[in-house]
């Protein structure tokens, strides 16, 4: 099977999108299949990685309005030639903008069916554009249930996004499949190698967390709500793996609460040093809300690392309230949350019998059988969609070939007009 996946984040970028991407391309190519990434470069994108047959860069602006993301620039016809000599079975968007609208072109001149992942609230995002605008937040809401309509099949990465998309207006078939977590590796880290590293004495309690340190995640609350708790503790640290602009504002809490000392910022782990970081970890705490999955609470667990985290969609398939970890309330106060820390640090033979919960959920979420069941619903789709994809089998008329490729703008520019259009009335 030939897959060609579009989207707006890979590698060298950090976060949820782009590993999910690199997780099920590495695990389809190993079950034999080829793939194709269709991605914009980064600042740090270097010649090695643009010249892997598997990516094709896309030129793109970097650091768009401040962030850390890549903005494609359209240009024309850049894709075209590649996508034809890779001959691509079917196409996976992972986005329902920029490079998610190339990947429809793509699938209806082509014939060729097209799923899309609905990885992110992308309202929660919309400060990067716009500030904190409530009509743009509802048209990003209403741009991506209208793409996702324009597809043959969605993924939802959990069953709370699943059930979220179809209540704003999904009418395409949702299938839940979470991106698998190589289990076995994350539980294979040594602690004692992080604490070493970073100068921990080695009978600490360490508070972890991994992520991308941007406003979307709450960091503040949670820095605020550790800093508490550690107050109570004398022998805690808070080991946080990341980095982004919400770094400095960790930074400013715990020195503003004379806890400087006992902060440790790693920025950003990947390999092994980060399957270590995870395994000296003996409490994970979460509190953002704008997740879709949960990876790096099912990496945790796979260290047998318990997590405590408020409740929220992608959160609450992972963490089950006092059995591997706690599932506090999504309005929990800050209070709250710094004495649902400040128990669980007291309390080791609690925190024992969590740890063996969290390692058995993480199986649940095994690379493996994620992509078995990304797989079938490749084919299923190809099968179902047999007799536009014979279509494409043969060699089509110019005329008929510049019809769809005008029925094809045509859908993209209704999509985002009837968004608007939503959003004001």
């Amino acid at each position: 099977m030939h897959i060609c996946m579009f989207t707006n984040t890979y590698l060298p970028h950090v976060g949820g999108v782009a590993r999910s991407v690199h997780t099920f391309s590495q695990d389809l190519q190993k079950n034999g299949h080829e793939v194709l990434i269709i991605a914009p470069t980064f600042a740090e994108t270097d010649t090695e990685d643009t010249e892997d047959d598997t990516v094709l860069r896309v030129p793109a602006i970097q650091n768009f309005n401040g962030s850390d993301f890549s903005m494609r620039i359209p240009v024309p016809f850049y894709i075209d030639e590649r996508l034809d000599d890779f001959q691509a079975d079917i196409i996976h968007s992972h986005h329902p903008y920029l490079l998610g609208d190339a990947a429809f072109r793509a699938a209806r001149r082509r014939r060729l069916p097209l799923i899309f992942t609905h990885h992110t609230l992308y309202e929660e995002y919309t400060h990067y554009v716009t500030g904190d605008n409530d009509n743009f937040k509802l048209f990003a809401k209403n741009l991506s249930t209208m793409y996702a309509n324009l597809c043959d099949q969605v993924v939802a990465p959990s069953k709370s996004i699943a059930d979220l998309i179809k209540k704003r207006g999904v009418t395409t078939p949702v299938t839940e499949i979470p991106t698998g977590v190589d289990t076995r590796f994350f539980s294979s880290g040594d602690a004692d190698v992080f604490k070493k590293a970073y100068h921990i004495p080695k009978n600490a309690f360490i508070i972890g967390h991994v992520g991308r340190l941007a406003p979307e995640k709450n960091l503040v609350f949670l820095a605020q709500s550790v800093a508490k708790s550690m107050k109570k503790s004398a022998d805690t640290f808070f080991c946080v793996a990341g980095d982004g602009p919400d770094k400095q504002k960790i930074a400013d809490i715990f020195k503003e609460s004379n806890l400087s000392d006992r902060l440790i910022l790693t920025g950003n782990l990947t390999g092994r040093d980060l399957a270590h970081a995870y395994q000296a970890m003996d409490i994970f705490v979460f509190s953002s809300q704008s997740e879709t999955q949960g990876m790096v609470l099912t990496e945790a667990m796979a260290a047998k690392t318990p997590v405590i985290a408020l409740d929220a969609p992608g959160v609450r398939e992972v963490v089950e309230n006092k059995k591997n970890g706690l599932l506090l309330p999504a309005d929990a106060r800050e209070e709250y949350f710094s004495q649902s820390i400040c128990d669980t640090v007291s309390d080791p033979e609690k925190l024992c019998a969590w740890q063996q919960s969290a390692w058995q959920t993480a199986q649940n979420f095994s690379r493996e059988t994620c992509t078995r069941e990304l797989l079938d619903l490749y084919t299923f789709t190809i099968s179902h969609g047999h007799e536009n994809t014979r279509a494409a089998e043969t060699e089509a008329e110019p005329w008929d070939t510049f019809l769809l490729a005008i029925r094809s703008e045509w859908d993209l520019f209704t999509e985002k007009a009837q968004s608007i259009v939503r959003t004001f009335t």
